[in-house]
């Protein structure tokens, strides 16, 4: 008995210990995330960074900006026309999501809507048999490109215009024929444009974002306030060196002038999640003209520092030309675009370091989490860490490979929230670049190259502990055209 005793001790012993040993590996939890967070549209469109738009329509005939209204349906005759080819502008700039005006502010319809008579339906366009955004949906689809559509709330053609029942109806009747008839549609582009001396319409945006929803259920929907993107305040591509992705819906009325400094600052107390989109184009005009050219490429890589190096999503606009496709030579500057993209942004000069921090969270949330390029692993610091002074982590580069950089790369993991609020760069104990916040991404060009041994990041974050995905070191050769 006695012996059986022992025995029974003895396992009871083992199965205590390896309790001990299980608790012991057990998985560190996540830290608790600080609202508002993205939705899962909202997080896959930021991770985009760059995506286009096609402005093509009247006003592409009537070599103007904002048409009148008046224009006869018969201007409307592109003579080779091809949505594969501004496909392939977007894929030469490395575009994931391509997005179409289907309606400017001149009220012509880009597809046979069946509410109106002032479409292409009535072009001489193919006969009249042509759907614009048809190819254009097919075309991107086809591509394996997200497709986006635009529908402008002001429109200077249509009588009902003015009438808000009968306006608001009308214009719901067109979202139902865009949101329904096309496929997936992943991105809603509404504005609340109105010119001077117009007549005053309510929009019933509400409606409009319900029914929205309703139709296309994993849809993003932009307007100055949201509910998913928002104007960044500007139509440079440039956003505030503060950069929040929070802002207060309830503050913002669409439309109104005045909110443009809100909407490219955001708001740290924001209690909706609705990051910015800059949008630009790259041409002076949204519309093609013939005497315009394309942007020079250091113009587009600066725009990219202050946009989606700023913690925004490029909107880059490329018009075809009257004939209905994008000039060569448009192609030629975004090809050239996304190839000084990829020379900067290929090779990290980050890769090989060794890394530490003022404190590690525990398994999964190693300091070594920012080197291994996924936006899914973080460093995450203990809860007690940096609470006044701050958090740090740094990168130790082997000196065989420490190549000079001119570029830094800081990212937070935002699917848990916006956290920091401050940071500074050092490059062997030297500030070498400051700044307030970092949010998806936030690149800093230095004054010129350093070959530093060690990097290190101080972030401040009172909102909860810094969550970092990426900290990338990267060499610009055009910095001197950009800075």
């Amino acid at each position: 008995m006695r012996g059986a005793s022992l025995l029974r001790l003895a396992a009871a012993a083992v199965l205590a210990a390896g309790m001990v040993m299980a608790v012991a590996d057990a998985a560190v939890p996540p830290p608790l995330p600080v609202l508002p967070i993205p939705n899962a549209a909202q997080l896959a469109w930021q991770r985009r960074e760059l995506i286009m738009f096609f402005h093509f329509g009247m006003n592409t005939f009537t070599d103007s900006e904002v048409g009148t209204g008046a224009e006869h349906p018969s201007l409307f005759a592109p003579s080779a026309l091809n949505a594969t080819q501004w496909m392939d502008a977007a894929v030469a700039a490395g575009a994931s999501l391509a997005i179409l005006v289907a309606k400017h502010h001149d009220g012509f319809c880009l597809w046979p809507s069946a509410y109106t008579a002032h479409s292409v339906r009535a072009s001489p366009w193919h006969g009249g048999a042509s759907d614009l955004v048809r190819e254009f949906t097919d075309a991107a689809h086809s591509r394996g490109i997200d497709a986006g559509l635009y529908l402008s709330p002001w429109d200077r053609h249509d009588e009902r215009y003015g009438r808000e029942v009968e306006y608001n109806e009308y214009y719901l009747g067109q979202l139902h024929e865009l949101l329904t008839g096309y496929g997936r549609v992943s991105e809603i582009w509404f504005d609340g444009a109105q010119g001077k001396n117009v007549t005053k319409m309510t929009y019933h945006f509400q409606e409009w974002f319900q029914t929205v929803r309703q139709l296309q259920g994993a849809i993003n929907i932009f307007s100055d306030a949201g509910p998913d993107v928002r104007w960044v305040g500007d139509e440079q591509g440039s956003a505030g060196t503060t950069c929040w992705s929070t802002v207060n819906r309830s503050s913002i009325t669409i439309g109104d002038a005045g909110i443009e400094e809100y909407l490219n600052a955001g708001d740290p107390r924001g209690t909706d999640w609705v990051p910015p989109e800059c949008d630009v184009s790259i041409r002076p005009g949204w519309f093609w003209h013939r005497n315009e050219t394309a942007k020079p490429l250091s113009q587009l890589l600066k725009i990219y520092y202050n946009s989606v190096g700023r913690n925004c999503v490029l909107l880059l606009n490329a018009p075809p030309n009257t004939t209905g496709v994008v000039e060569d030579a448009d192609i030629a500057r975004l090809r050239e675009f996304r190839a000084a993209l990829t020379r900067i942004f290929g090779t990290d000069l980050a890769k090989g370091s060794a890394a530490r921090a003022s404190s590690e969270r525990g398994v999964g949330f190693e300091a070594r989490m920012v080197l291994d390029g996924s936006d899914d692993t973080y460093w995450a610091p203990t809860a007690e860490d940096g609470r006044k002074n701050g958090y740090w982590i740094e990168l130790r580069r082997p000196a065989a490979s420490a190549r000079p950089f001119n570029v830094v790369r800081i990212q937070e993991h935002v699917a848990l929230g916006q956290r920091v609020e401050r940071h500074q760069v050092f490059v062997d104990g030297v500030a070498v670049a400051s700044g307030t916040t970092v949010g998806h991404k936030r690149l800093h060009r230095l004054a010129r190259p350093v070959a530093g041994r060690t990097v290190k990041v101080w972030l401040a974050a009172r909102r909860g502990v810094p969550l970092v995905s990426a900290v990338g070191l990267h060499l610009d050769p055009y910095a001197t055209d950009v800075m």
